[in-house]
């Protein structure tokens, strides 16, 4: 199974990759080596403290917060509100998609495993 999940992040980095790279990297607000810094190291200790806490906690999410959070620092006109308001609708959208697609998949492999171990 590791290797199915490490399946689907890679086919995600190559499709998808650059896109997104660019979009946190460049598209939200401006950054510099000093706020890139200071992002990455907000991120790395929310991260940090929400695990120590035993709280699930996307890496993903928290790097975005640091960089909105960079950007309001340097000023709210230096963020571009169309790409925060993009991702904000990509999360809303993932989240249940997810979690009907989870139940989809649960769904008919206990199918699978009921036909082919019925007593």
């Amino acid at each position: 199974m590791p290797l199915l999940g490490a399946s689907g992040i890679l086919l995600g980095l190559v499709t998808y990759g650059k896109k997104v790279i660019s979009t946190i990297g460049n598209n939200i607000t401006t950054l510099n080596p000093s706020r890139g810094f200071s992002v990455t190291l907000g991120a790395t200790i929310t991260v940090i403290l929400s695990s120590s806490l035993g709280l699930p906690v996307s890496t993903t999410h928290t790097l975005i917060g640091g960089i909105v959070g960079v950007g309001i620092a340097k000023g709210i006109q230096s963020i571009n509100i169309n790409v925060i308001r993009n991702i904000f609708i990509s999360w809303v959208i993932t989240i249940p998609s997810g979690a009907i697609l989870s139940i989809i998949i649960f769904q008919c492999i206990k199918f699978i495993i009921d036909l082919l171990f019925k007593n």
